[in-house]
């Protein structure tokens, strides 16, 4: 059984998809009901899945989340990280602190309580383990302009992920990160209109399909629990990322 949380759109229907047509069962989590459903639309005729509302953000409802999939499905094998948000474009002295918060408790706290909710089940079914992949970013590496708490997430989900990767050895539980560059979503519509560079310039920047993200999950997903992919990164290749762009 997987889950895959912001489920409801983007890389996490594309990620749906993909398992879902591996023959995963597959649980969809997110805020919307409507988008989740959606989601569960497109997926391959035949495939086992079914989609609960949740926040992220709430330890009550993250703990509702993974006791109704343990209830209706007896266990859990992989955990999919996916929800996110961008929060508000703005320089640091003028970011808000509201937007702060907001991505802050999505991004990293909403990852954290996801995953120490899998480890709970994880550790205690029969037979124990299973697998966490986190959403990273190329943000995890080098940050964008006018967008710090972004930023500063995804640098923690590299910590975060570490730590669970080492905790999890213990108890057969694996952990990997996958930082994404310009896949092509409604969250980056305006990276292909025209992205803030450092130098201050806007250029529309190249994206790849979800569906190239949601390819090399699947191949995380599958390995054994005796190997683990610590870190990957996948990106459109004309970006401007490596070197100066």
């Amino acid at each position: 059984m997987a889950i895959i949380t912001g489920g409801g759109s983007g890389i996490g229907r594309a990620i749906a998809r993909r398992l879902a047509g591996a023959g995963y069962r597959v649980v969809l989590a997110g805020r919307r009901m409507q988008a989740l459903q959606a989601t569960l639309s497109e997926l391959p005729a035949g495939a086992e899945a079914f989609a609960v509302q949740a926040d992220v953000t709430q330890p009550e409802s993250v703990e509702a989340l993974f006791e109704a999939v343990v209830q209706r499905a007896g266990r859990i094998d992989v955990l999919v990280n996916n929800a996110g948000v961008f929060g508000p474009p703005a320089p640091v002295e003028d970011y808000p602190y509201a937007g702060w918060a907001e991505t802050v408790q999505t991004n990293l706290t909403g990852a954290f309580l996801c995953a120490q909710a899998a480890f709970r089940q994880m550790i205690r079914q029969r037979p124990s383990g299973g697998r966490i992949i986190n959403n990273g970013s190329l943000s995890a590496h080098v940050p964008r302009p006018n967008a710090v708490a972004y930023t500063a997430t995804k640098h923690g989900i590299t910590g975060l992920t570490k730590a669970l990767a080492l905790e999890g050895r213990r108890h057969g539980i694996a952990c990997g990160q996958i930082d994404i560059g310009n896949a092509a979503t409604d969250m980056t519509r305006q990276i292909e209109a025209g992205a803030l560079q450092a130098d201050g310039s806007l250029m529309a920047e190249p994206t790849m399909s979800a569906t190239d993200v949601a390819d090399a999950v699947l191949y995380m997903a599958g390995l054994p629990l005796s190997a683990n992919v610590l870190s990957i990164t996948v990106m459109a290749s004309q970006m401007p990322f490596v070197g100066r762009g």
